[in-house]
């Protein structure tokens, strides 16, 4: 049996424990700065005390951002198998240090990326994989949410807390996805990123960036916003002969609406698809969390990754680090021929 220490136990902490005992993990303790009024489980006095425990075999990591690189290496060094809830790192320097200790240790470290175990994106990576329909020719992906004034209030809001804002919280799912069903890199990339609402510094509440692999000529396209104040999620994969469109993300809040997968292929090399063509698959129970939760055990007992890997990671901090690398939308160098217009 796999006996599981919980560092951060929030809601993702706890989300965590549960669907990792429900895989046949033992939850051994927990710990967080500021815990649940009830807590059914151990409470460990610090981290340092879960990481250095040596009954607990694996940690799973579910803290701030600051804090990943840190309580991600000492785990790995204690010898510990490690999963830690996305984002990766804080960037790409920080995940190149994660790296090299995962290498050292050489013990198992998976990412939370949830949204590649949803069963609408599992059926339109199987799509795309089989070669039915031809290369992907191009990408677009919106996510957004709204946030409210508390969220001012707490870490996320702090750049040197979170790292970042709105892609680092909820748009990296979208790059992962991107890299995913792609199965490509991206070397090109434009953006701009913004703070136009919140008005935070160093906090974008929208991204638009725009990622080409220069090789192929695949394109994807993504918009990540926390001003959307109709909760979006929009993933649409056009192939040489047809598409896959998902609208909706059956999730915990219920905000996004259902899982419904169209799918359609083309009828000739000038295709003009109709609705009436449209397959229609709609999920209406999330199981991306305990799938999750069963690939980690997996890899622990029987050595066995697929997903969230420390190369999965790398490749989608490099996209994030150079989406806000970038960002030209910066005073005084950003052309429009409105200037000096009455």
């Amino acid at each position: 049996m796999i006996r599981i220490g919980v560092i951060g136990f929030g809601k993702m902490g706890q989300l965590r424990a549960k669907t990792l005992e429900e895989v046949g993990c033992e939850i051994a303790s927990v710990f967080d700065v500021t815990l649940p009024e009830e807590v059914e489980y151990s409470v460990a006095p610090n981290a340092e005390a879960i990481i250095g425990d040596e009954t607990i075999n694996a940690v799973v990591i579910c803290t701030p951002n600051f804090l990943i690189k840190d309580m991600v290496i000492k785990s790995l060094e204690a010898g510990k198998d490690v999963f830690c809830e996305k984002p990766p790192a804080m960037n790409s320097a920080d995940m190149a240090d994660i790296a090299a200790a995962h290498k050292a240790a050489n013990k198992v470290l998976m990412y939370g990326f949830n949204h590649r175990r949803h069963a609408a994106v599992i059926k339109m990576k199987e799509l795309a994989d089989s070669g039915e329909m031809g290369k992907v020719l191009w990408m677009r992906g919106r996510y957004g949410k709204s946030v409210d004034g508390e969220y001012l209030q707490g870490w996320r809001a702090n750049k040197e807390l979170a790292g970042g804002g709105i892609l680092l919280d909820q748009g990296i799912h979208m790059l992962d996805l991107f890299l995913h069903i792609g199965g490509q890199p991206f070397d090109e990339v434009q953006a701009m990123v913004s703070s136009l609402y919140w008005k935070t510094e160093g906090i974008e509440d929208n991204v638009f960036a725009m990622m080409r692999n220069s090789e192929t000529g695949m394109c994807a396209q993504l918009h990540s916003t926390m001003t959307q104040w109709r909760h979006l999620f929009s993933l649409e994969v056009f192939l040489e002969k047809g598409y896959m469109v998902l609208n909706g993300l059956k999730t915990g809040s219920g905000t996004y609406g259902e899982e419904l997968l169209t799918v359609a292929r083309n009828r000739s090399r000038a295709p003009a698809a109709t609705w009436q063509e449209e397959e229609r698959f709609e999920y209406p129970v999330d199981t991306s969390w305990a799938s999750e939760a069963a690939e980690f055990y997996a890899a622990v007992m029987q050595n066995v990754q697929t997903h969230g890997t420390v190369e999965h990671a790398i490749g989608v901090m490099d996209l994030v680090d150079r989406i806000y690398a970038n960002d030209t939308h910066v005073k005084g160098d950003l052309y429009t021929d409105l200037q000096g217009r009455d």
